[in-house]
């Protein structure tokens, strides 16, 4: 049993907890961001996201700096286990794939640009 699970992927993540704010056609919500990388991040969050539903992610840091992506929401997770009071604790969160980065020179306008051309 020496054998040790392969880690299957490519991209270097960081297992940071930060606040993310994602902007969907619906409105505006907030959830905790995890284990990011490059191409991707888990999001716990209140409300269910359909798959492969598009929207803003803004991550926001400690020291008030702020970074906006448009990503896909590729899979869902939902939890359901035990606290330490006996009542039942509750959990969800998405799997976003990251489509593009805005940078300070892009407008809001032009990052949906892109989203046409990532399709």
């Amino acid at each position: 049993m020496a054998s040790e699970a392969k880690e299957r992927r490519r991209n270097l993540r960081f297992d940071k907890v930060f606040t993310v704010y994602l902007a969907t056609a619906d409105g505006i919500t907030r959830g905790i961001g995890r284990n990011i990388s490059g191409r991707g991040m888990f999001v716990e969050t209140q409300e269910p996201i359909p798959l492969g539903g598009q929207l803003k992610a803004t991550l926001t840091g400690e020291d008030g700096t702020e970074m906006t992506c448009l990503c896909e929401v590729r899979y869902q997770v939902a939890l359901s286990y035990g606290k330490d009071d006996g009542n039942e604790g509750f959990s969800r969160g998405i799997g976003l794939r990251i489509l593009a980065y805005e940078t300070k020179e892009d407008y809001p306008a032009l990052l949906v640009a892109r989203e046409r051309v990532l399709h």
